[in-house]
């Protein structure tokens, strides 16, 4: 698979959401007073009555988005992870998911490659906290090609959807025609040996490890695990099967990501070994995201010997 130059995904979200507020008149969005960082700049130049600065007042904004669910629109609520996970987590529950409303929370700088902005910004825990939320779909995108094709997904998906991406720029692993549904992996690699199983920005580091490993002669698949809930079960059923052993791959913390996501499904249908490769269970530091991902154990390399240690 070609590997193009890279890109940050807010960009192709950015560009996507002007396409679709041609298309979609119903599209509303909201931001909390960072639009440029979001990129819904443009949108809100293009369709001012249809952009709403919130201001930095969060739960405000879920809320209103909501309210405005209520009358048929389409609103995304759009934020940094850390502050569209935790602070706004009782709106998203008790005023958006348990009404099962149609908003779609868009948040970028997941993850420690956010880097010099530090733990306070560093989300680790949303993927967590939000497939844990019953009627929540959970989605992160490994490039600005997936990005573009799952919002669209998901602005035409019905309920509340919680798409994740991160700050930087990184490889563009799909070719523009490719093909994207909600609730189902794509195989990027067929392995005999040993699958991994990504989201998000590790797809790109799951490439470069199946690479690595079949220099050793080691055949390792890779599934993109774009829909973290609802999870694709077919898919990992057939990785199970086919290989009997599992390295994931998560920008976030391996407690209750799409680590533990892959880990409680394949105990109760189909028990192999699995390794998750992710941020241990502590809180990371500000730095510059490749040496985040060496010191966290992230790495192409760090894959390489998690899929040695699952082999064993």
């Amino acid at each position: 698979m070609t590997v193009y130059p890279g890109k940050a995904l807010r960009e192709a979200f950015g560009e996507t959401l002007v396409e679709l507020g041609e298309q979609i008149p119903e599209i509303v969005v909201l931001d909390a007073d960072i639009s440029a960082s979001l990129k819904t700049n443009t949108f809100a130049k293009r369709y001012p009555e249809r952009h709403i600065n919130c201001g930095v007042a969060e739960q405000n904004m879920m809320m209103n988005a909501a309210g405005l669910a209520t009358t048929g629109l389409i609103p995304l609520a759009c934020t940094y992870a850390t502050f569209s996970s935790m602070r706004t987590c009782e709106q998203i529950r008790s005023f958006i998911c348990y009404a099962n409303l149609n908003v779609k929370i868009i948040s970028t700088h997941g993850g420690i490659e956010v880097g010099w902005d530090g733990p306070t910004h560093q989300a680790t825990e949303d993927v967590a906290m939000m497939r844990a939320i019953p009627n929540m779909t959970v989605v992160a995108p490994a490039d600005a090609v997936a990005t573009s094709a799952l919002l669209r997904r998901v602005v035409a998906y019905a309920g509340p959807t919680y798409f994740r991406m991160g700050r930087n720029p990184v490889p563009v692993i799909y070719k523009p025609n490719q093909e994207f549904t909600i609730g189902k992996a794509i195989k990027l690699r067929e392995g005999a040996d040993v699958t991994l199983v990504a989201m998000g920005a590790m797809v790109s580091v799951g490439l470069d490890a199946v690479e690595k490993l079949a220099a050793e002669n080691i055949q390792a698949g890779l599934l993109d695990m774009h829909t973290v809930k609802p999870l694709d079960g077919e898919a990992l059923l057939a990785a199970a099967r086919n290989t009997h052993a599992i390295v994931t791959l998560e920008d976030h913390n391996i407690i209750g990501g799409l680590g533990g996501a892959v880990a409680e499904f394949l105990a109760e249908h189909k028990p192999v070994p699995v390794v998750r490769v992710g941020v241990p269970d502590t809180f990371a530091e500000s730095g510059a995201p490749h040496e985040l991902f060496e010191k966290y154990g992230m790495s192409a390399n760090h894959v390489v010997d998690a899929a040695h240690r699952v082999l064993k």
